[in-house]
């Protein structure tokens, strides 16, 4: 069984090509990239695959039983670029394609879930079987501030008491390589999340006990956190659009207590303390 990987080279990409290699042979497995020499450390085949130039994705995927589409990264071009990918898979004959999409998708009141149900429909509509891993937060998302929040002596945020229900990337990883590497997922729709929730003030206090810091969370306005975000260097609108997701916590849209994702790898997903703890380090 062969499985391509699109976005290879990427966070969620390398992390899965790593568990796919502890569940089938690695000359099973092709990596479609952009620039086929940077997946040269992967150790496996790799194939030049660009979401927006469809005269590559023709040749990326001849012979390719199995697909794992990753979302594009790009917001706002993910639909026409995922509709290219699939194009190019019915035409060669791809079998399957198993999709990373948002959780939630279909009520999310995030900005983000238009493109991944535009994407689900075009899956449902192409004739190839699919399977859809409605991927949650990673929590990476938030531990990536514990640096900032150290040195600035809070942690702040616009998620208010909303209830996070994130999990490793790694933990999102495992999932994707148990689907493509075993049977009876077909048409099916997996919300992913992480076991247990918290709020940002849990995840201050875990940094506080953690750090030995006193680090409170401080919410604030969803324009005054996207303010200190660009005030930080981040472009302004992804900093307008973090503002936005971190509000869209505050109303639920990051919670989910199905435990499909422990369901899939068989464990429990990675707890919130040891992320922290990766991330004080």
């Amino acid at each position: 069984m062969t499985i391509a990987i699109t976005g290879a080279t990427g966070q969620l990409g390398r992390l899965i090509v790593e568990k796919l290699k502890t569940r089938t042979t690695p000359s099973n497995l092709i990596a479609l990239v952009r620039s086929p020499a940077k997946a040269s450390d992967l150790g496996i085949a790799a194939r030049e695959a660009d979401y927006a130039k469809p005269e590559t994705l023709a040749n990326a995927l001849v012979h390719v039983e199995t697909l794992l589409l990753i979302s594009s990264s790009e917001i706002g071009q993910r639909a026409q670029q995922h509709r290219n990918v699939i194009e190019a898979a019915k035409k060669a004959g791809v079998k399957r394609i198993v999709y990373t999409s948002l959780l939630h998708a279909d009520i999310s009141v995030l900005n983000l879930a238009a493109e991944h149900i535009d994407t689900e429909q075009m899956l449902k509509a192409s004739g190839i079987a699919y399977t859809i891993l409605r991927n949650g937060w990673y929590t990476e998302n938030y531990t990536g501030s514990v640096p900032g929040a150290l040195a600035g002596g809070a942690f702040i945020g616009s998620a208010d008491a909303g209830k996070i229900s994130s999990a490793a990337r790694a933990d999102y990883a495992e999932a994707a390589a148990v689907v493509l590497t075993s049977t009876g997922h077909e048409g099916k729709t997996y919300e992913l999340a992480g076991d247990t929730a918290y709020t940002l003030t849990d995840l201050a206090a875990e940094i506080s006990r953690q750090s030995g810091k006193a680090i409170p969370y401080k919410n604030l306005p969803e324009a005054d956190y996207a303010a200190a975000l660009i005030g930080f260097g981040l472009p302004e609108g992804f900093a307008q659009a973090i503002a936005s997701w971190d509000v869209g916590a505050s109303k639920g849209a990051l919670y989910e207590d199905g435990r499909q994702l422990s369901g899939l790898i068989g464990r429990p997903t990675t707890p919130l303390a040891t992320v922290v703890a990766t991330a004080i380090k």
